[in-house]
């Protein structure tokens, strides 16, 4: 291995950062207070909403956003398969039964025709994931929502600063949550946001993330504040401290330069690969949606090569070049598989894409070398690997011409 290995991911934190989080030790207000609601604020203006929520993860946002439109025993959510853990299992916390779905093929987005076939009477919402950044065809599934009277709620994960139509994700749907964790687009190590318009939303979310006691929780050990409070429900136990709102802030400020690096990168990845015929391009949403490109996936053509997936990633690794997969479908996990019954072969799309796909480095710090050094190893390992074509097929190919 090289002895500057190029990781799949580097969050990138300056001094801007480091100064933000030193202030909040020097408060010695650690915990959720001030600094996260200047956060929640801001962030709110930089999406387009009315109300933002700071949480201690996306799933959390996903959880509280179920919760806030009254999910529970008895109702089915529709969830993609090709997605993270966290998308589906917040259903299951609510006594309510994820229904999974493909993604449309050759892409990594739910159709929305699948989602359309799974509709039943118990249906009550669907979650929305926009993979890698891409937005969903949120039109088509707003339709549907409409149609049957049910809620859509949008996993923006990958989705900073992700737009659909003009408007940015977070001002568009009923709920959107969206995930700070140390590999997403800005980052607070843990944590996540929950966006809205609604009211009554926003003040169940913002009730039920601490505990479930009323009013402004976080003031009773301030001079502002009492020390009674009133429970009202049994709520959870999700806020975000300010020391990561501070962190949260800081990036959220180079949130649009880091948008910038990114589509670079993008383009310097698609300019490079486009015109090989082993490798099949991530989608890029139509000409109404910007993409984030959280995640630069591709997919092999294993028909056209002589290794795999996995052997790919393994000769990346030896040359220095971190990479991932993102995901393995929740069908194919042994929890839905015992649960609820899913088999190999119930979801193709979502599978097909699995088997074919790894998700290359792709964040701001990384340099012009440093992206070509990956596309470089790359074209590599696939023009060593390719599937040579006997030559009597190819001279009896030529004639029939």
């Amino acid at each position: 291995m090289q002895d500057n290995p190029i990781p799949f991911h580097r969050p990138s934190i300056g001094q801007e950062e480091i100064s933000a989080v030193q202030q909040v030790l020097e408060s010695h207000w650690l915990t959720t207070g001030p600094v996260a609601q200047q956060f929640e604020r801001e962030f709110a203006e930089f999406v387009g909403c009315k109300y933002a929520i700071a949480v201690s993860s996306c799933t959390a946002a996903l959880h509280l956003a179920l919760d806030a439109i009254g999910i529970g025993p008895g109702d089915e959510v529709l969830v993609p398969t090709y997605t993270f853990a966290a998308t589906a299992e917040v259903v299951v916390y609510l006594g309510a039964t994820p229904v999974l779905c493909d993604c449309v093929a050759g892409e990594f987005n739910i159709d929305p025709a699948e989602v359309a076939k799974k509709i039943t009477p118990r249906t009550r919402a669907i979650i929305a994931v926009h993979m890698a950044g891409e937005p969903c065809d949120l039109q088509k599934l707003r339709e549907i929502a409409d149609r049957h009277s049910i809620h859509l709620v949008e996993d923006a994960a990958h989705a900073i600063p992700a737009s659909y139509h003009g408007r940015r994700v977070g001002s568009i749907s009923e709920l959107t949550a969206f995930s700070f964790y140390a590999t997403k687009t800005i980052t607070t190590g843990e944590g996540g946001m929950l966006t809205t318009d609604d009211e009554l939303y926003a003040k169940r979310a913002s009730v039920m993330r601490l505990h479930g006691i009323s009013g402004d929780a976080w003031k009773r050990y301030t001079s502002q504040g009492s020390w009674y409070y009133e429970i009202v429900d049994a709520g959870f136990k999700a806020n975000m401290p300010d020391l990561l709102a501070a962190l949260g802030r800081a990036q959220l400020r180079r949130a649009e330069a880091f948008a910038r690096r990114r589509r670079e990168i993008a383009e310097l990845y698609l300019r490079r690969f486009s015109n090989i015929d082993e490798l099949e391009m991530p989608p890029i949403g139509g000409k109404n949606v910007e993409h984030a490109w959280h995640l630069f996936i591709l997919r092999l053509r294993s028909e056209m090569l002589t290794l795999g997936r996995n052997e790919l990633i393994q000769q990346l690794k030896q040359s220095g070049i971190g990479t991932s997969v993102h995901f393995i479908p929740l069908h194919l996990h042994p929890y839905y598989r015992d649960r609820f019954g899913y088999q190999p072969g119930d979801l193709p799309n979502s599978e097909d894409a699995f088997a074919r796909c790894l998700s290359l480095p792709i964040y701001p710090d990384m340099s012009d070398s440093d992206v070509e050094r990956v596309a470089s190893a790359v074209e590599s390992f696939v023009g060593q690997n390719r599937r040579r074509v006997p030559m009597a097929a190819s001279q009896e190919s030529k004639i029939h011409v």
